[in-house]
């Protein structure tokens, strides 16, 4: 299974990009970053474009999990036993989107197989890039009987 992460915005160097970096190289499965960039100015523009683009990453045969405020929270066991059931399933793409700082749009939620949530804060969508890349490795580990993951 394939795994990409649709993001808004670009991640810049620094200790949050060197975080990122490491769960990153971790990973038994590699992950593709895409990151989507808008060129407009005004914000309504930006957050149109933002939100076509990001809709337009998205793959018919993916299994989409969108991060959004009002979405499930799940144990990080929880979500690694729905990333291991697309795995069992034969899902041939797993993509997680991150919207900016608007969030995303109904239409994205909408598609959403899974729609996700890090709790009732609101956090900033860089630092979900590191939490979910974590998140990820530690699925992993989990599945793996790896002692990473302490319950």
């Amino acid at each position: 299974m394939k795994i990409q992460l649709i993001a808004a915005g670009t991640l810049r160097k620094g200790a949050l990009y060197d975080l990122f970096a490491e769960y990153q190289k971790r990973m038994n499965t590699p992950i593709k970053i895409i990151e989507i960039e808008s060129r407009a100015r005004d914000e309504k523009a930006m957050q149109r474009e933002e939100h076509q683009k990001l809709f337009a990453a998205v793959q018919d045969n993916a299994f989409l999990i969108a991060l959004d405020e009002r979405g499930k929270t799940l144990s990080s066991p929880e979500f690694s036993d729905k990333i291991e059931q697309c795995r069992l399933n034969n899902v041939p793409l797993l993509q997680i989107m991150i919207g900016g700082a608007n969030g995303l749009s109904e239409e994205i939620r909408s598609r959403a197989n899974l729609t996700l949530s890090f709790g009732k804060q609101t956090w900033p969508h860089m630092m979900v890039r590191v939490m979910i890349m974590e998140q990820l490795y530690r699925a992993q580990q989990i599945h793996a009987g790896h002692p990473y993951h302490k319950a």
